[in-house]
């Protein structure tokens, strides 16, 4: 008759732990129960701040229009009526400086036709030729028919390698005065002209007119 077996006894040790697996330490359990901590909200703008900004930007609208004085207005009442708009005020000195810089220079501008000869003088001497053109193109609209203006404006557009103009404007120089063709023979500011033709052309002298001291024959009467 066969035996039976008997079931083998279950073991009274619990079953070991993996190596991989590690036991959750009270720390990391905290950390992952307590919540994350809420993001601070932005800070809220004071009212004043866009009615500052809405100023400040009407003074840029006109510095950009060239309306220095009226731009200095508005960025000074930035200052004044928004003394609490501090991180505003470092933009709007900048600005104020630009304007009032401008404002100077305006009022230093010269006015009459001399003034503006003089300073278009210093200007070409300085080698500043685009503000001497400037100056000289306001004494031209002004009096089309000052020569010395206009002879300077040859002077100006030879230094800056504008050939033709720079013709133009002498041979229309030496139309008004012709004095100002000997000038141009020996001027050194027009050196850059020497080998242009229509330069050499109009530095030629005009031919002098021939005058026929023959008599004139006498018509034969009719018999």
């Amino acid at each position: 008759m066969a035996k039976q077996r008997r079931p083998a006894p279950r073991s009274s040790k619990a079953p070991s732990q993996s190596s991989s697996a590690r036991p959750v330490r009270a720390s990391e359990a905290g950390a992952a129960e307590r919540p994350s901590a809420p993001t601070s909200p932005a800070p809220q703008r004071r009212s004043t701040y866009f009615e500052a900004v809405a100023l400040y930007e009407r003074g840029l609208e006109a510095l950009q229009k060239h309306a220095y004085q009226q731009a200095a207005n508005l960025l000074e009442s930035v200052l004044r009526q928004y003394p609490e708009e501090k991180e505003l005020h470092e933009r709007v000195r900048l600005y104020l400086n630009i304007c009032q810089r401008q404002a100077r220079q305006r009022e230093a501008a010269p006015q009459t036709i001399d003034e503006r000869l003089y300073a278009a003088t210093l200007a070409i001497n300085g080698g500043q030729y685009d503000q001497a053109i400037a100056h000289l193109r306001l004494v031209r609209d002004e009096d089309p028919d000052n020569d010395h203006a206009i002879y300077m404006l040859a002077v100006a557009h030879a230094q800056r390698d504008e050939h033709a103009e720079a013709v133009a404007h002498l041979e229309r120089a030496i139309a008004l005065n012709p004095e100002n063709r000997a000038l141009a023979r020996n001027d050194p500011d027009l050196e850059p002209l020497r080998d242009d033709e229509a330069f050499r052309a109009a530095l030629e002298a005009p031919p002098v007119a021939r005058v026929d001291r023959r008599r004139p024959l006498k018509s034969r009467s009719a018999r």
